[in-house]
């Protein structure tokens, strides 16, 4: 049933563009700014798309976006969905498996994360170059479909290091502030508490978050390279510097570094597209 559903949205979207999408890039809270860069071709509502999942966040446009973006050609998600919001993992990451079946083969995800490291701050970009999955559930569970991918998926390069070292040298040539680091997926959506902040900092995370894993997992097990980059929205370690923070405080600061994580995905489609990496089967 799961991959009719794949099926049918996917031909759906073909039937109202014939745009053949190499790049999928998911834009995160507040970062959905990065779509008005891309030369649009078609633009669809997340609720005109069979099976879709209706995007219910603040911040989060709801469309998912055909078109040429430094000159690649990407579909992007302004807006995801997340497991607090009520749906199920299979749902949470069903655009992914129809970006797969529409032939994208490199996912670019972002986030909006709190740090639990003392050197990030407020406003920087990071890597993720690994991951601590909190979620009580899991895209994969269940009857696997050998049409989607393997039973049992390896993680030991889930964030592709060939884009992660692509990313770092950019960075460093434009003198963009960038880290690398952990990032933990927890289900929200309330904040976490002080002795959760101190207990993920003490167990390897740099950043903490209520997305991007599940994308990440399906994006993998359906053969897809991945890179991932969280935007700090508000600092959290060390304890005593935490402060009451509301939604709105994070889109402001994640707001305020949408210029620069722009200018990097950009740059990171312009080298990409020079080799259009291939699917794996």
């Amino acid at each position: 049933m799961h991959y009719d559903q794949i099926q049918e949205a996917a031909a759906h979207l073909r039937s109202k563009t014939n745009f053949e999408p190499h790049f999928g890039i998911i834009l995160g809270t507040g970062l959905s700014g990065l779509a008005d860069e891309i030369e649009a071709v078609e633009a669809i509502d997340y609720q005109a798309i069979p099976h879709f999942p209706v995007s219910t966040v603040k911040g989060h446009a709801g469309k998912l976006i055909f078109g040429k973006l430094a000159g690649a050609n990407i579909v992007a998600m302004a807006g995801r969905f997340h497991y607090y919001e009520g749906y199920s993992m299979q749902q949470v990451t069903f655009p992914v498996r129809v970006m797969r079946a529409l032939g994208v083969g490199t996912l670019m995800v972002s986030n909006a994360a709190g740090s639990v490291n003392v050197d990030m701050e407020a406003g920087d970009l990071v890597f993720i170059r690994d991951h601590i999955n909190l979620h009580p559930d899991n895209p994969l569970r269940g009857a696997n479909d050998e049409r989607l991918g393997v039973r049992f998926p390896d993680l030991l390069h889930a964030y592709d290091p060939e884009l992660l070292a692509l990313a770092s040298g950019i960075a460093q040539a434009k003198k963009i502030r960038v880290h690398q680091g952990v990032y933990v997926a927890l289900p929200g959506p309330n904040l976490e508490t002080p002795a959760e902040y101190e207990f993920m900092h003490r167990m390897g995370a740099d950043v903490v978050g209520m997305s991007t894993v599940p994308e990440v997992l399906v994006a993998r097990h359906a053969g897809m390279r991945v890179f991932a980059v969280s935007v700090v929205s508000n600092k959290s370690y060390p304890i005593f510097t935490i402060k009451a923070t509301s939604h709105d405080e994070i889109l402001e600061a994640v707001g305020k570094a949408s210029e620069r994580l722009t200018r990097l995905v950009k740059e990171m489609l312009v080298e990409m597209g020079k080799g259009i990496p291939k699917m794996e089967n």
